[in-house]
């Protein structure tokens, strides 16, 4: 059995009540969040420490909009690396990491290797980001570029 198994059998309705008002809204005061999920506090704060113990709440985080900062131009990336043995691998990991522009970063069984979301200010900016550090991070053999014309739902609403 899995980790990510045995934590999902082991919440209950409850826990899932918390999660989903906590994802609506991660600043609820106890005493409102034990409203909504039909708890006292001191049970509820309890089944909260429990969760954030577990990695199931793994933290809470300010939701920023991208375009009141200027960053509303996104671009996916596809990267295709030369080279996929794990040191390879290991190498391009730790240094798009260190690319602030690189808002999400996945390794996919594709006929590439990774997919990069991209935020800059605009098309220049972006294109600098791509010449500058994607291109040249371990391994990357080619990129592709998809440009976002509209977001109708991300991670962050």
């Amino acid at each position: 059995m899995t980790r990510a198994t045995s934590l999902r059998d082991d919440i209950d309705l409850i826990d899932h009540r918390i999660i989903h008002a906590l994802r609506e809204d991660g600043r609820l005061p106890i005493g409102e969040l034990s409203e909504r999920v039909g708890l006292s506090k001191t049970p509820c704060q309890a089944r909260l420490k429990r969760l954030r113990e577990r990695g199931i709440i793994r933290g809470f985080r300010a939701v920023i909009d991208p375009a009141a900062l200027g960053l509303d131009y996104v671009a996916f990336t596809e990267v295709k690396l030369s080279d996929t043995r794990e040191a390879a691998l290991e190498a391009f990991r730790q240094a798009v990491l260190k690319i602030p522009e690189v808002e999400e970063c996945h390794m996919l069984a594709a006929s590439f290797d990774y997919l990069l979301k991209v935020r800059t200010s605009d098309i220049r900016r972006y294109r600098a980001v791509l010449g500058e550090r994607i291109s040249s991070l371990p391994h990357v053999s080619s990129t592709s570029t998809f440009v976002v014309m509209e977001t109708l739902r991300d991670a962050g609403s």
